[in-house]
């Protein structure tokens, strides 16, 4: 008899359960956690570039102390921020973790715009794969905030949607920190990548004047001969 009390109220509360949302909560709270953990992992990949890239830029234009100082600093600062699937809870934390994020952009950007100065550098091999690891890291950025931001609206809108709503207060699950208009904007452009292609030749102007060159032309005519005298 209580064997069978207990199926009926398990059946009971699973079909309570799966009616209130938090089935789907679940579902899309575990969504974002695969979505954040990409956006960590190409971040990450954009930080490995970095001492190569600095230590490349360095042989050829060591006089730019400042930019690969600075790039340096946002690395090191980028790698104080643990970015655990908790953070993703914390809007403060996560905050500061997009603005160190955002700088190291920034400076990558400024190491990149100083390399046109440096025609040696720009023509060395290693910097110019560094260059291409770079563009297409920041394109896997891009795709990768992108999935986030999306799964983490869908989630905040079943939060705040009857009678979900009620459910997530229960289970205390409560909306989840996203990337603000101005981080997306600082984020959204890819760091442009110039490989220094050479300019097409201009081709020579043709020659202008307002009357012919010697020996060329119709030749004058000949003079008559002058009359006979009578």
């Amino acid at each position: 008899m209580l064997r069978k009390l207990g199926i009926v109220l398990a059946a009971v509360i699973a079909l309570t359960v799966s009616g209130c949302g938090y089935n789907d909560l679940q579902r899309q709270d575990e969504g974002i956690k695969a979505s954040w953990s990409e956006v960590v992992n190409q971040y990450q990949r954009r930080a490995d570039l970095v001492p190569n890239l600095v230590n490349t830029v360095k042989g050829y234009a060591q006089q730019e102390q400042q930019v690969l100082t600075e790039v340096t600093n946002a690395r090191a600062q980028v790698g104080t921020i643990r970015a655990t699937p908790e953070l993703i809870n914390d809007p403060v934390a996560f905050q500061k973790f997009i603005q160190a994020q955002n700088q190291l952009q920034s400076a990558l950007s400024r190491l990149i715009a100083v390399s046109e100065n440096y025609p040696q550098l720009k023509s060395d091999a290693l910097f110019r794969d560094l260059q291409s690891q770079l563009e297409g890291t920041e394109n896997r950025i891009a795709v990768a905030r992108n999935r986030y931001i999306k799964t983490v609206q869908e989630f905040n809108t079943t939060v705040r949607q009857f009678p979900t709503n009620l459910t997530a207060m229960i289970f205390k699950m409560n909306v989840k920190p996203n990337f603000t208009v101005a981080d997306e904007g600082a984020v959204s452009t890819p760091p442009k990548v110039d490989f220094g292609k050479p300019a097409a030749p201009v081709a020579p102007a043709p020659a202008t004047g307002t009357g012919s060159p010697p020996g060329s032309g119709t030749p004058a005519p000949t003079p008559p001969p002058p009359a006979p005298k009578s």
